[in-house]
């Protein structure tokens, strides 16, 4: 039995990197500049300006 370390998801993140029908999106929360007002790092993204997302249609 393997133990898988748990992935870095942040927040904002809907899936895991990699996830068939997920890919990249800009952060909602910081505009995609991974920081808030003041400088701060958004903490919806982790600070990289993108989350993962689900996508495709239903």
């Amino acid at each position: 039995m393997s133990i898988q370390p748990e992935p870095d998801l942040n927040p904002g993140d809907e899936a895991e990197p990699g996830t068939p029908g997920a890919g990249e999106d800009v952060c909602e929360a910081c505009g995609g500049s991974g920081k808030l007002s003041g400088g701060k790092p958004c903490a919806n993204c982790g600070g990289t300006g993108k989350v993962m997302r689900g996508i495709g249609g239903g």
